[in-house]
């Protein structure tokens, strides 16, 4: 051990008389412990949320689609064989997509129809994971059973239909008879529920198999577009790019990054936000740091005098000084870092707060924690302590022996 780490650790040690200052080094340790806590935990929750907001985005969803200028795409098998051959690409469905009213008992809402094809769609989305007591195979039709329906928990709530009851669909669309345009009705049985944790789905959504939801839109074998499943969703524009030269005109691509931009440029926006707020907290710690070692070299201008007549040099004098509030520092963001790690571990284990859905899409407090964070916010707490120890250690070093010692 050096001569400078035995002084540091000395004068952490105060007498009684240095009492206050160590009120103040804890201080400094408590409020830098504080700020790593905080920056952890809210941290790990904005992760935990985004990760819990893509998850649901992406089961319902798929990472990306396949679209025409001219409004609906007749040969989907030729577009689907063409994307599947593309490096990059799972599997693929067609799927429909359309505005519609749902009516039970009096009771009407209005929705979003997706017909989807049982057979595949499975394979691009995870809607499978989120229907209650069935699958999408609920939806194939056979010559006894009627017309089959999936709707979203909260809308059954709305109108009041569950499984086994039969509602009714409009499409504003409509149909083209000899006396003019007139709204086109469907009735079908609900077979069963889907519950995706989002209200936003979970109040809107009802699903057809693409085949009746062709019959009921009367679109004969067209479709709205394709779904794709992709290996790497975080490549999923430049895999669309590669497709739409592929296709040509008039296809077109869109991601799920592209569909859902705002929103999690507004989460990472809000990420970055909190980390510089919270850093302040770290900061407040920082200036105790500074406020001790400022009064503990007024308190050790003797001894300092005494180390430099004795030999030591200026920059061993700064190193005590640097060393003791770095000590601080690290001590502070080593206990942040555990009582931040437990809390997060509390939270993702017992879940214990809860949300509402209908306004924050989900109904626990998500958590994730990420290295990448935990290291940025450790290095953060230990330059901010470092650079805090800057100033009071070079005005130590500075000291004059003779103006010290002249009337001891």
């Amino acid at each position: 051990m050096s001569f400078e780490t035995f002084f540091s650790i000395r004068y952490l040690k105060a007498k009684r008389k240095q009492g206050f200052i160590s009120i103040i080094t804890g201080i400094s340790i408590l409020g830098i412990m504080i700020g790593v806590m905080a920056l952890i935990v809210v941290l790990a929750v904005m992760n935990g949320f985004r990760e819990d907001l893509l998850k649901k985005i992406l089961g319902v969803n798929s990472h990306l689609l396949i679209l025409s200028y001219k409004g609906g795409i007749e040969d989907s098998e030729a577009v689907m064989g063409k994307a599947l051959k593309v490096d990059g690409v799972i599997s693929a469905t067609p799927f429909i997509y359309s505005q519609v009213m749902i009516k039970n008992a009096g009771s009407i809402s209005g929705a979003i129809l997706r017909g989807v094809d049982p057979a595949t769609a499975g394979k691009v989305i995870n809607i499978d994971s989120m229907i209650k007591e069935g699958s999408l195979n609920v939806l194939k039709r056979s010559e006894a059973d009627p017309q089959g329906i999936i709707i979203g928990s909260e809308l059954s709530k709305q109108i009041g239909a569950l499984p086994g009851d039969t509602v009714t669909l409009v499409s504003p669309i409509g149909k083209l008879t000899p006396l003019g345009r007139v709204a086109n009705e469907g009735r079908f049985e609900v077979k069963a529920l889907f519950e995706s944790g989002m209200y936003e789905y979970d109040s809107s959504l009802v699903y057809l198999s693409l085949t009746d939801a062709q019959d009921f839109l009367s679109l004969g074998d067209e479709a709205t577009g394709i779904e794709l499943r992709v290996n790497d969703i975080n490549k999923s524009d430049k895999i669309g790019k590669i497709i739409q030269e592929e296709l040509g005109y008039p296809y077109w691509t869109k991601d799920w990054k592209m569909m859902n931009k705002s929103l999690f440029s507004a989460l990472k926006l809000e990420k970055v936000t909190m980390f510089i707020i919270l850093t302040m907290i770290i900061l407040v710690g920082a200036l105790n740091i500074i406020s001790s070692l400022v009064m503990m070299v007024m308190e050790k201008t003797r001894d300092i005098a005494i180390l430099k007549t004795m030999g030591a040099s200026s920059k061993s004098i700064m190193s005590i000084f640097i060393f003791q509030g770095l000590f601080v520092g690290i001590v502070g963001t080593l206990l942040g870092l555990m009582s931040g790690s437990f809390l997060c571990y509390l939270l993702a284990r017992y879940k214990f707060i809860k949300l509402p859905p209908d306004i924050y899409y989900i109904n626990t407090l998500p958590v994730r924690m990420e290295w990448v964070d935990i290291v940025s916010i450790v290095l953060a707490a230990i330059i901010i302590s470092f650079i805090a120890t800057i100033y009071p250690s070079w005005q130590a070093s500075k000291l004059n022996p003779v103006e010290a010692l002249r009337y001891e």
